[in-house]
């Protein structure tokens, strides 16, 4: 199995579904066996020892890290993700193993 972040972005335009609620979402993870965990993100700052570092994303809102077969299964686990089903990105980056 491989690790992936789902990273929600700040751009859903439309209130999700009351039946794709993160509580519902993070069980039917759970119930594959794919959740990893993930949280909320909040306000940072980006650092760099050089003094020019850049601004932070500010279109990431959160993430979760889930376990798959592919970057497709990986996919297919969006189905029922309250950022998704509004319409809104989820970027899927995969975690080298290493």
């Amino acid at each position: 199995m491989n690790e992936y972040l789902l990273l929600m972005h700040a751009d859903a335009q439309a209130a999700a579904d009351p039946a794709h609620t993160w509580p519902a979402y993070f069980a039917r993870l759970q119930a594959a066996d794919a959740f990893e965990g993930g949280s909320a993100i909040g306000s940072g700052r980006c650092v760099s020892k050089s003094g020019k570092a850049v601004d932070v994303s500010r279109h990431l809102t959160g993430y979760i890290r889930v376990r798959a077969a592919s970057l497709d299964a990986a996919q297919a686990l969006l189905a029922g993700n309250p950022v998704y089903e509004a319409g809104g990105t989820v970027e899927i980056r995969e975690l080298p193993r290493g």
